[in-house]
Order: C-alpha cells, then structure tokens, then sequence
C-alpha cells in the first residue's frame, strides 16, 4: 500500500472507526474506575490510564500485526473477528467486575489492566484493518484515542440514539474479518486471482453476521420484556 494514497487513508478512516465502534466498552471502564475519585483528580486519572492503555495497545497490536505473517493466523484472526463483530450486536457488556478506586494511581491501574484484558477485540480488529502497516496502526490509534477520551460518552448516546450505527460498525468489521481470511496465503488456492469468489464470499459473511445479530437481538429484547412466571 502506497503511503498517504488513497487506500492508504481509506484504511486509516476504517482503523478510526473500527476503534469508535469498539470504545463502548472502554469509555464504560474508564468512568467505572475514576468514579469515586475526587473531581480534581478524575481527569489525571483517566489522561494516564488512557495513556497507559494506549501504549500497550500499540504494543499489542504491531505484535499481532507481526504475528499474522505465521501460516494461518490471518485466518484464524479474521475468524475471531466474525464473532467480534457478532457481539457488536449482540453483547449486552456486564461491567459489574470493574472496581472503582478511591486513589489515583491503583484507578489508573484498573484503567490499564481492564482495558488491556477488554481490548483484545480492538488490536485485532486493528491489526486486520491495516493490511499489516505498521505506520497505519499507530496513527489510527492517535486519531481515535483523543476521540475516545472526549467524545466517548457521545458516542455511546449516539449509539442509543441510532441503533443503525452498531449495524454499520458490525459490517465493516465483519468485512475485514472476511478480507483477513481471503488474503490467508493458505488459502490462496480458494480465492487467489479470483475476485468473484472473493466477493461473494465476503457478502456472505457480512449478510450472515448482520441476520444473525438481529436475530439474537430481537430474542434478547424479547427475554427483557417477557413476563416472568411463577
């Protein structure tokens, strides 16, 4: 990929997005651990555990991103990812687990710690989306990081707001996870030099984790307002 083209910062734009879409879960920690923190001390908080959070996560991530050269890994991440991108719409996120802090830096360690474990959705995602560009990963990340920090809890409102959004989100990472298996060397024999395969294959995957999300959602919501019985 030819850097600063036009696929180039089309990538990027998908990396942005694909971590405003996962950063739900995040903004939930964030607030969870600095919330009984005093004010004044909140934001020092969340800035150095997001830090923190964030250097580990381009950490993690230019390993996988090194890791997905081993046979089969680009389709073993791109099939994890299918399930990524099913709980987008399905996952109801318990973050009952995360403790809040009273101190600053045993919150910024919660910040740190729960963000790494919650985060493995995120590296792969990005990693994915970046076709393996090491330059890709960092700059996504530093886009979408301040946006997180900032504009986290309006984005989460937006997503109530417009369900369509986590549709949209689903779809995209549905399409890397199925452009990560397409492009498995292993696989070449099933779809290289053949785009047409590669298309509908793609489509079937995207369709399928789109039907069947809103299938469990609408079961969900079913459960939620379904008389108990005694």
């Amino acid at each position: 990929m030819e850097l600063f083209s036009g696929a180039f910062f089309l990538a990027l734009l998908n990396i942005v997005f694909i971590d405003l879409i996962l950063a739900g879960d995040n903004a939930i920690v964030i607030g969870m651990a600095a919330k009984k923190l005093p004010q004044t001390v909140q934001k020092k908080a969340i800035l150095y555990g997001t830090a923190g959070a964030v250097v580990l996560r381009i950490a993690a991530t230019l390993v996988v991103v090194w890791l997905l050269n081993i046979p089969w890994l680009l389709a073993a991440g791109g099939t994890l990812l299918i399930y990524i991108a099913y709980k987008v719409l399905t996952d109801e996120g318990d973050h009952s687990s995360v403790e809040a802090k009273s101190s600053l830096w045993p919150a910024v360690r919660t910040i740190v710690i729960a963000d790494a474990a919650m985060g493995l959705d995120n590296v792969i995602a990005v990693a994915g989306a970046s076709n393996q560009h090491t330059l890709l990963v960092i700059l996504g990340l530093f886009i979408s990081v301040p946006i997180v920090i900032w504009g986290s809890t309006l984005f989460i409102k937006l997503l109530n707001q417009f369900p369509w959004i986590a549709y949209v989100g689903a779809a995209v990472l549905a399409y890397t996870a199925a452009h990560m298996i397409t492009t498995e060397p292993r696989l070449d024999s099933l779809f290289e030099d053949k785009p047409i395969v590669v298309s509908i294959f793609i489509i079937i995957v995207v369709a399928a984790v789109i039907l069947l999300g809103h299938r469990k959602k609408r079961l969900n919501a079913q459960g939620v307002h379904k008389p108990a019985t005694h």
